[in-house]
């Protein structure tokens, strides 16, 4: 290793781009030598100079990141400029995110959405997904919901689980794509078996209604858990209503109460509203009055009418 590391100091010493960015890789990764920083800066700056590209992005990085170097971002930001216009797409996607933040460079969204088009175009799910935000949002290119839909789809193909999911939504809603609650179903479970909750939650609801696949509540309750258990606030209220009515599960007023209670803390108006009817009428809790009004006062506040005629019921019974 110490004569191949002589050879490549040769060669990098007499200028070989190749033997320098590797030379650099030897030091800045410790490859069967000690770790030396200030030498792999050296070598990988020696090589960025020449336009390897694999080291201007390197070189950005340790600027960014302030790997062993002061954080310089305009420094970085030169170096993946460099990168970017070689066409290497994690260069030209940290571009793009230097150009949202604003960072070692003015905001410009519209550079943002340049550059993310040019690493989506790659093939890079991270930047399809991004660009489809962009175009969903109109931020940086005219708003374009069929565009949005189509980078939805390129990076929700790849797995992206955003992307799946805001593709399920726009199925389901038929925005920049024709309604198909069939497909809207299909990215939906993709997602949610990922673990996304806003999935989980959607189908749970697609589950409940039979809308894009048959009626099933007992699928609709195991999504609305899923999601519940990922503090989703709405799933976590329906779930308390399917254990109160019995739907989908066994009829269980503690487990309603129990939901109710964690929705209701997220500051769910229809949650607090129920938990104030539970423990006035004293079902899966001990019967109690001052809770009772708490959380009918909780609703209230927020504008729920059933909390504000329960309420004046109250005024009027006392």
């Amino acid at each position: 290793m110490e004569e191949n590391i002589k050879e490549l100091t040769k060669k990098a010493e007499q200028g070989d781009v190749e033997a320098q960015y590797q030379l650099a890789r030897i030091y800045y990764y410790g490859k069967n030598v000690k770790k030396n920083y200030k030498k792999a800066f050296f070598w990988y700056e020696k090589a960025a100079e020449q336009g390897n590209v694999k080291a201007q992005s390197k070189l950005a990085d340790i600027y960014y990141y302030g790997k062993n170097v002061k954080k310089n971002y305009k420094k970085a930001f030169f170096w993946y400029e460099k990168a970017a216009e070689q066409g290497d797409a994690y260069a030209q996607c940290n571009l793009a995110i230097m150009y949202k933040d604003g960072r070692g460079v003015e905001q410009d969204y519209e550079k943002t959405a340049y550059w993310y088009k040019k690493a989506a175009e790659q093939g890079h799910a991270y930047e399809q997904y991004n660009l489809a935000i962009m175009y969903d949002n109109g931020q940086g290119v005219e708003q374009d919901h069929e565009k949005a839909a189509y980078w939805y789809e390129k990076a929700a193909e790849q797995g992206d689980v955003s992307a799946q999911y805001n593709l399920g939504v726009m199925y389901h809603n038929g925005q920049g794509v024709e309604q198909d609650y069939e497909k809207a179903v299909y990215w939906s479970e993709k997602a949610a078996e990922k673990g996304d909750a806003r999935a989980q939650y959607n189908l749970g609801i697609m589950y409940a209604n039979g809308r894009g696949i048959e009626q099933d509540y007992e699928k609709a309750a195991y999504w609305y858990t899923k999601a519940a258990e990922h503090r989703e606030i709405n799933a976590q209220y329906n779930l308390g209503v399917m254990y109160y009515n019995g739907q989908g599960v066994e009829q269980d007023y503690e487990k309603a109460i129990f939901w109710f209670a964690k929705s209701a803390e997220q500051e769910n108006a229809m949650a607090q509203y129920n938990l104030g009817v539970m423990y006035k009428n004293g079902q899966g809790v001990k019967q109690d009055y001052e809770k009772a009004v708490y959380w009918y006062k909780k609703a209230a506040e927020q504008g729920d009418e059933y909390a504000i005629s329960a309420l004046e019921k109250i005024k009027t019974e006392k």
